[in-house]
């Protein structure tokens, strides 16, 4: 099948926002390739293996945001929407300027395999794709996450600090994963002792990479997941602890409605949220009766672990 192709170029802020633009526009999948998530070779940390130099040098200059269509037809407004991202979110997103090509889907399924390696996320968490091997250490859990053109592969800061709050963070207990994307963070939950993972998205294409994700680690009596908007439809489920990796507006529309899905004394880590609107995440919070107890922040973006007061 053939695919249509649109690029689009941004800054490291603006990635999530025109990633999220995109889909919401009809794309059945995003990718963000970003010099910003590959750590510099020259100075190792221990979380990735070696890079090749070279690799890094062959990545553009801008980010850049991939997006998958089935047809012409939906890209009509793409130019419009563009557009109207920095008036609506009053942020400076780079050039958003597009470019168009047409790719053979299985061109796309090997293209972005370059850039993914396999990488350490907190103490014990592992994530590497099916083709790459991985020296395992005694306490490592293995992430095995082959995202296709869902996004949320563990190298953007938001799904990083994601995955080390859940590990810093879950002592049990039912998990609610809401925006699942490629399904890591409920896939990192049941790694951690997770018995019972509900994630949830509202993009079938993320719904199908993510089951596919799930059935890849052998966790399909663990981890259920559901398309779905937010926690719209949820009225059977109640957990113990709830992530969410997704825009700051998003977060403050489902602080409300996610109390009525949580536990007492239930946890929520939530990130993807801009270090500008930080404040507006914790005003909701607070005003929602959630006490946020931790904080991390990695390039300009936040994550918040919350408890129900």
């Amino acid at each position: 099948m053939d695919w249509i192709e649109i690029t689009v170029s941004t800054n490291s802020e603006g990635a999530d926002i025109v990633s999220e633009a995109l889909m919401r526009q009809g794309a059945v999948g995003t990718q963000i390739v970003d010099r910003a998530d590959v750590p510099d070779p020259s100075k190792p940390v221990g979380y990735w293996e070696l890079i090749d130099p070279k690799m890094i040098e062959q990545m553009p200059e801008d980010v850049q945001v991939k997006a998958w269509f089935e047809s012409l037809e939906a890209l009509r407004g793409l130019e419009a929407c563009l557009n109207a991202l920095p008036k609506l979110t009053g942020m400076d997103l780079g050039t958003l300027t597009a470019s168009t090509q047409n790719v053979h889907e299985q061109d796309w399924a090997e293209c972005w395999k370059q850039y993914y390696k396999p990488f350490r996320a907190g103490k014990r968490l592992v994530i590497k794709p099916s083709w790459e091997s991985w020296a395992a250490e005694e306490d490592d859990l293995i992430i095995e996450l082959d995202p296709g053109m869902a996004f949320g592969t563990g190298t953007h800061e938001t799904t990083a600090m994601c995955v080390e709050m859940i590990e810093k963070h879950y002592h049990g207990g039912s998990v609610l994963d809401v925006g699942t994307g490629s399904g890591i963070l409920a896939i990192a939950a049941a790694r951690l002792g997770a018995k019972q993972v509900l994630g949830v998205d509202i993009d079938p294409m993320a719904v199908q990479v993510a089951r596919e994700n799930v059935e890849k680690n052998s966790l399909q009596d663990i981890i259920d997941i559901r398309e779905g908007d937010l926690v719209a439809g949820l009225d059977d489920v109640r957990c113990d602890f709830a992530v969410a990796n997704i825009l700051a507006d998003v977060i403050a529309l489902l602080a409300g409605p996610l109390k009525n899905h949580l536990a007492p004394d239930a946890l929520f880590v939530c990130s993807g949220i801009l270090q500008e609107r930080e404040e507006d995440v914790q005003t909701v919070l607070r005003e929602n009766g959630y006490q946020v107890f931790d904080r991390m922040q990695k390039g300009g973006w936040v994550a918040l672990a919350a408890r129900v007061g």
